[in-house]
């Protein structure tokens, strides 16, 4: 198994697995049959509010990356995670982010949690 974060926007790839878009939004001028996203779990990804706090740069990466990290201990959101590590024990996964700096986004949080 592997799991590995990627932008949206770059053409799929045979060892992409299973593409799962990681962001609230669609991303803008995208068409769905593009993308080809097998799954979009939006219970995975970061409330309103914690992505306009962190995309508005009031805090560091790593801040928003414990605030998250409490988010996804919810239970819809834990529910979610379990149901990712599921399908990426099973197979390759790809997660998908239109974040211009997926190294530094809440899709690398997730790939961190899954092992990846």
């Amino acid at each position: 198994m592997s799991v590995r974060v990627r932008r949206v926007y770059d053409p799929p790839e045979p060892q992409d697995g299973q593409r799962v878009l990681v962001d609230r939004l669609w991303p803008r001028g995208l068409a769905k049959d593009a993308a080809r996203v097998d799954r979009w779990p939006k219970a995975l990804t970061p409330s309103t509010e914690l992505r306009r706090w962190y995309h508005a740069g009031e805090g560091s990466y790593e801040e928003f990356a414990g605030r998250y990290e409490a988010e996804l201990a919810g239970a819809e959101a834990a529910e979610a995670l379990e149901e990712l590590r599921e399908l990426a024990r099973a197979g390759d996964v790809t997660l998908l982010t239109a974040s211009k700096t997926p190294a530094e986004s809440h899709a690398a949080v997730l790939a961190r949690l899954l092992g990846g």
